[in-house]
């Protein structure tokens, strides 16, 4: 026989077992999505991982196109996108898990990171920039390859990593994960230290994303931040991870 709560969600058009299909799949993305950082991480201590170093011109990003589309595409953010997009479910999954605890900022949170990913896709010019470089590659003429370098000149000036046009993009899913981790400490569905692990992987990836956009000589001191920041907000998705697995098997 359903409970009263079973009940009260099946009225609302969600069953406690959908709820936790949500938990698993929120979980699963979170895996794949910690993968693909891990990833990010191996492909930028190879490449060097310096903003400066990178092609300064859209002739020179097309000519590395040319040479290697994957690093070309990477150097672009399309990596990062890709994450971006697949820790979506997650953050519906930890929506579900305060919505009866922190609706509020719960749902401020997930807003906030489908606002900055919609953003962070709209604005990415990783794509583009690869159909340019075969047409630049085929341009037979050198008033085509001035067109097609001017058009590339443009989408650059719209994005590339550490610019001030996917400063908002980088920006808001940080903000979305400070203000679920601080949701997360008022909830009480997940343990302090994960929500600790949280705000403070959150902040320190915030300082780096304001001094990769705004003072990108000083490199030593944005690495500083972002090192254990990026270990604390995969520690910190790792704890939130495993909690999720457990609500898919009580349900919440």
């Amino acid at each position: 026989m359903p409970t009263s709560k079973q009940i009260l969600s099946e009225e609302n058009g969600i069953t406690e077992s959908q709820w936790r299909g949500i938990y698993i799949i929120g979980g699963v993305a979170t895996i794949i999505a910690l993968i693909g950082i891990v990833l990010d991480v191996a492909v930028g201590s190879i490449t060097g991982g310096n903003l400066l170093a990178l092609p300064q011109t859209a002739v020179d990003r097309f000519a590395q196109f040319q040479a290697n589309p994957l690093l070309g595409l990477y150097n672009l953010d399309l990596l990062n996108i890709i994450n971006q997009m697949i820790f979506i479910p997650a953050y519906f999954a930890l929506f579900a898990a305060h919505r009866k605890t922190n609706v509020a900022y719960a749902l401020l949170a997930l807003i906030s990171f489908l606002v900055g990913t919609t953003i962070f896709v709209t604005t990415n010019t990783a794509l583009p920039m690869l159909e340019l470089s075969h047409k630049y590659a085929a341009a037979t003429t050198e008033s085509q390859k001035t067109l097609l370098a001017a058009a590339g000149e443009a989408m650059l000036a719209r994005g590339t990593h550490g610019s001030l046009g996917v400063f908002i993009g980088f920006l808001l899913p940080n903000i979305a994960s400070l203000i679920m981790s601080f949701t997360m400490l008022t909830g009480k569905v997940f343990s302090k230290v994960n929500s600790y692990l949280g705000i403070a992987g959150s902040i320190l990836m915030l300082l780096y994303i304001v001094l990769v956009t705004f003072a990108p000589n000083i490199k030593d001191m944005a690495t500083a931040f972002a090192m254990p920041g990026g270990l604390l907000s995969m520690a910190w998705m790792v704890m939130f991870t495993i909690k999720l697995f457990q609500l898919s098997r009580q349900g919440n």
